[in-house]
């Protein structure tokens, strides 16, 4: 369990990095939750396409590639407005 935080928190932190875009989750618990989120995603795509086993994880190069999926649709939500910028004051 530890292992899944420290992986997730190393790919979040290295997805935040390459990925482009103002609108990056910062904080320790929302990198490590963007980490776990893209190696959740790259398992699930990989045993969706062979790569994996059901029992088998995704590793730590496809957890980053995930974590930067993750990263890619989080920015389109955010300029299309489909999710509110928790930097902004609302509109009254």
């Amino acid at each position: 369990m530890i292992w899944i935080l420290i992986v997730g928190l190393v790919a979040g932190f290295i997805a935040r990095l390459v990925s482009p875009g103002p609108n990056k989750p910062s904080g320790f618990i929302l990198t490590a939750a963007l980490g776990i989120a893209g190696a959740l995603l790259a398992t699930f795509v990989g045993q969706l396409l062979g790569w994996y086993r059901p029992d088998q994880g995704a590793g730590f190069i496809t957890a980053t590639l995930g974590a930067v999926a993750v990263l890619f649709i989080w920015n389109r939500l955010m300029v299309s407005r489909a999710i509110p910028d928790p930097g902004q004051q609302p509109r009254l």
